[in-house]
């Protein structure tokens, strides 16, 4: 059980007037105990009380043999699971929910009365969740700095005749080679004109001269996600192409020199978006700047117009402006940036020179 990182959720949860919480996101029990687990239909939970000890609930069917540091209480299908869940919970006090706590659960506790109110307290464990410790930062340098390397091996594979399928049915070898656990993701890879769908998924499409490439890859390292996007052209590049390419690596990097402590998001998209925008593409920009990411490649919290929430030393999140002219070609440049005491790391390091592959 991570302690500190239980000390941080309560901390937050004293502000609201909450002394409790029943957390059943696997992912955030994965952050507070380093125990993965998938229940699917079974109940599955952490409650967390101040002063008190966690309790874990489990199913028999569960296999979780170490200790975690809390009080495991099991039950098998046919037992009355709530009726067991309520004898844990102070009735006299609110209880703290998380937003993927089912009805079919949630519903018995309430008609058992089993606590004064139920709120959902979701944003507690989702914001503390966006402040990486330094055990996560190192661990999300690692998931980068693979990914770094995958991206030179990926443009490797861009030759005549190949498809995008052809090139993403490669990656997953070659991260396994480079030390990874496995896709953070499904790759993306366009060519051409689908890169001006800023999710296409790779199919078909044979490269021909003149495409954009474009890779918006990650990779999985001890639990910890990376995310990075790249865009190449093939033998050729026009002109315009080319000030699109440089338009939106001036907006990546504009983004990023804006990072530090304090700076409400949103005024990071609009750096991006202003040069975007005065350069005449504005409305080819047709998406948030960025995401956050850690366990998860997207968490929550966003790099938007309307956030208005500051920067804190901690937070990992993506920069990736973009341009998307339909049915002619599409660029995004994406780097994942740690806010640090003065300013920020860029946890990428791959090459944003514009390339043009052979």
């Amino acid at each position: 059980m991570n302690q500190s990182r239980i000390d941080r959720i309560l901390k937050e949860l004293e502000k609201s007037g909450v002394s409790q919480m029943l957390i059943v996101d696997p992912m955030s029990i994965y952050y507070l105990t380093g125990v993965m687990n998938h229940p699917f239909e079974r109940f599955y939970a952490l409650l967390l009380r101040k002063d008190k000890q966690p309790v874990f609930f489990l199913n028999r069917l569960f296999n979780i043999p170490q200790e975690v540091g809390a009080e495991k209480v099991w039950h098998s299908d046919t037992d009355p699971v709530m009726d067991i869940v309520a004898s844990y919970i102070d009735h006299t006090s609110p209880l703290g929910v998380d937003k993927d706590l089912k009805a079919r659960f949630l519903l018995p506790l309430m008609e058992k009365k089993a606590a004064t109110a139920f709120c959902n307290i979701s944003l507690t464990v989702d914001t503390v969740r966006g402040i990486k410790d330094d055990e996560e930062q190192e661990k999300m340098r690692a998931a980068s700095r693979i990914n770094d390397l995958a991206m030179a091996e990926l443009k490797k594979l861009v030759h005549a005749g190949v498809t995008e399928q052809e090139i993403a049915d490669q990656l997953l070898e070659i991260y396994l080679s480079l030390g990874a656990d496995g896709f953070s993701f499904g790759p993306l890879v366009a060519f051409g004109a689908n890169a001006a769908d800023p999710h296409h998924g790779p199919d078909d499409t044979v490269l021909k001269e003149g495409d954009v490439v474009l890779f918006d890859v990650g990779c999985m390292k001890d639990g910890y996600c990376s995310d990075m996007t790249r865009s190449f052209y093939y033998k050729t590049v026009t002109d315009e192409h080319r000030v699109v390419y440089e338009t939106v690596k001036a907006a990546n990097e504009a983004a990023i020199a804006k990072v530090k402590p304090g700076v409400p998001l949103k005024e990071l998209d609009l750096a991006a978006r202003d040069l975007i925008t005065n350069a005449g593409y504005g409305p080819y920009f047709n998406h948030r700047l960025g995401h956050f990411i850690g366990l998860s490649e997207h968490e929550y919290g966003d790099v938007s117009s309307v956030n208005e929430t500051k920067a804190v030393p901690g937070m990992i999140f993506s920069i990736e402006p973009g341009i998307y002219l339909a049915g002619d070609t599409g660029v995004r440049i994406e780097d994942l940036v740690l806010v640090t005491e003065d300013g920020c790391e860029v946890l990428n390091h791959y090459s944003k020179k514009l390339e043009i592959l052979e």
